[in-house]
């Protein structure tokens, strides 16, 4: 007699005889199938991206497709934290450019200048970013799978992630994943707790680039191996086995549709795209912010005393700097000079110069006592709050131009390298450079200071890190006026060109303080302070010029602007290209 098989309401419905008849029995049709190759194959990490926002039914479908991935021991650990917010992805952005910059440091000088000519993010372009993360706080042994491979639960993440990828390129829509940052760093910007980790940021947008091939592939940065080479039979081929190949492996800010504007009119020229190499990022830079060619420019030259030169840390006497700044207010400085070679406004500050006032100058001096960084704080924190306000007043009054920052200041590269140091973590030997002038005895006190400065303030301060309390420790009223343009010029949609070290270490203050001025800032040069490149990779930016200057007053900076100017000028006047219709 022969009965009929029960066939179950839920689950698999086909028989043991019918997928013995018919073991491709279970594939897509071929059309299907043809769709998902093409899909994998047109995969692509993205790196420019269009502002506009990807409709809250689309992203649903691609998160849907992330959170079907498979994962070990169906465990799930994934976690999806979604940043609009402008002012959180301009911090990742700046983490970003940070460690880009450290990681290009680390190769020789062709593999690090080629590798910061790759866009490696589009974090503050992208509509969307997507923090993957892996919650991990589920012991591996109550894990089927995990008590043998401990690190299953992220290599499942990796597969939601792939999910992700796949499903976004079907729907059109770009994903750039961006791992240039210090995981805790990252985990910390979203407020992850303890023993969930960070598999790194999604950019996710619709794509202002549609790549034929792997970006780093077109830059020829590297080729895709063939497939031989990755597969072996059985078991690894230890008798064909060589010494492998190292890989090829070199190693609120504007608005996002002015930045991807401003990009936009460069790819319509006459030229290849980039063609003017960091040049053309800083003129991005320029536009995005609505200036242009004829954008005027006022330079902030701002001077101090410093009783730190008590310690023969100078080569030169304290009067140099009213001097300096007596000339610049006559107009014979170098600064001065410069600034009128370019046709930039002049502002001069005297923000704690000894001696008699200059007329020319505003006065902004500190009105309590002042140490010598080794005995007591630089700057009372009211002396600092005052003259931040001073400083951030001034700038907010230079909207829709370039602004320059310059300095002069007896001994000031020593206060500087004392406040980076502290805001960066260095040594004294990494942090201290000649200065103007300086030899092998002046270098040797200058070391010595910084040290007994950093454990002074290190032993009164327990928050020497948080920017306001560095500054007030170790350093100066120069500083702290410029940190406070550069915040109101930030704030005014100005561009700030900074120019030598003591002017970065007051962009530094500024960008810890308000991570969103890092996107209006240009690093005009680099000059021969050996932690200057330190501070511009830890503001994610590259100089334009390196001519190993010591003169300070801003001359760098003015000479950069009049340089950024000129590059704006050429991408205005370049032919366009048309598009085809």
């Amino acid at each position: 007699m022969s009965w009929q098989r029960p066939i179950p309401l839920v689950g698999d419905t086909t028989s043991a005889q019918e997928r013995s008849e018919a073991p491709q029995g279970w594939a897509f049709d071929a059309e299907a199938r043809d769709a998902f190759y093409a899909a994998v194959g047109a995969r692509r990490d993205i790196r420019r991206f269009r502002p506009d926002e990807v409709p809250p039914a689309v992203l649903e479908r691609i998160l849907g497709a992330a959170h079907a991935a498979p994962s070990v021991g169906h465990s799930q650990p994934w976690r999806f934290v979604l940043v609009r917010d402008r002012e959180t992805r301009d911090q990742a952005a700046l983490l970003a450019d940070r460690e880009w910059h450290r990681q290009a440091a680390r190769f020789d000088d062709r593999s690090s200048r080629h590798m910061l000519d790759l866009q490696l993010h589009g974090i503050r372009d992208a509509a969307l970013g997507v923090v993957v993360c892996c919650d991990r706080r589920t012991a591996a042994e109550a894990v089927i799978g995990r008590a043998t491979y401990v690190d299953a639960d992220l290599w499942s993440c990796a597969a939601a992630i792939e999910n992700l990828w796949l499903a976004a390129r079907v729907e059109g829509v770009g994903v750039g994943w961006v791992t240039l940052f210090r995981p805790e760093e990252l985990a910390a910007l979203v407020g992850l707790p303890e023993g969930v980790e960070t598999m790194g940021w999604l950019c996710l947008g619709w794509p202002d680039e549609r790549p034929p091939e792997p970006g780093l592939q077109r830059a020829g940065w590297s080729t895709r191996q063939p497939l031989s080479s990755v597969v072996h039979y059985e078991r690894w081929d230890v008798e064909e086995e060589h010494e492998p190949a190292a890989p090829i492996s070199h190693l609120r800010a504007p608005a996002p549709s002015a930045v991807v504007g401003a990009r936009d009119e460069g790819d319509v020229l006459l030229t290849p795209p980039g063609s003017l190499g960091v040049l053309d990022r800083a003129v991005d830079r320029l536009l995005a912010v609505g200036l242009g060619p004829g954008s005027p420019v006022t330079a902030v030259i701002a001077a101090a005393s410093h009783p730190v030169t008590r310690h023969r840390v100078s080569t030169y006497d304290d009067d140099v700097t009213h001097e300096v700044l007596a000339a610049t207010a006559a107009g014979e400085s170098l600064g001065a000079v410069a600034a009128r070679l370019v046709g930039a406004h002049l502002d001069i500050v005297d923000a704690g110069v000894d001696g008699a006032p200059i007329p020319g100058a505003v006065v902004c001096r500190p009105a309590d006592p002042r140490g010598d960084l080794v005995e007591r704080d630089a700057l009372s924190l009211s002396d600092v709050e005052r003259l931040l306000r001073a400083g951030r007043k001034h700038g907010s009054r230079l909207s829709s131009q370039i602004v320059v920052l310059g300095e002069v200041g007896v001994g000031n590269t020593t206060v500087a390298a004392a406040l980076v140091a502290a805001q960066l973590k260095l040594h004294a030997d990494d942090a201290v450079g000649l200065g103007a002038g300086g030899d092998t005895g002046t270098l040797a006190r200058k070391r010595a200071l910084v040290d007994a400065a950093l454990a002074r303030a290190s032993s009164a301060h327990e928050d020497l890190g948080a920017p306001m309390v560095a500054l007030a420790s170790l350093g100066g009223p120069e500083i702290a006026y410029l940190c406070g343009v550069t915040l109101g010029a930030a704030e005014a949609g100005a561009l700030v060109v900074l120019d030598g070290l003591v002017t970065s270490s007051a962009a530094l203050v500024a960008v810890g303080l308000e991570p969103g001025v890092a996107s209006y800032l240009v690093a005009g040069q680099e000059s021969r302070e050996q932690v200057h490149s330190v501070v511009n990779r830890h503001l994610g930016l590259e100089p334009l010029l390196s001519l190993r200057l010591r003169s300070g007053e801003g001359v760098g900076a003015l000479l950069a602007a009049q340089l950024l100017r000129s590059a704006a000028s050429l991408r205005a006047e370049t032919g366009r290209v048309e598009e085809p219709s």
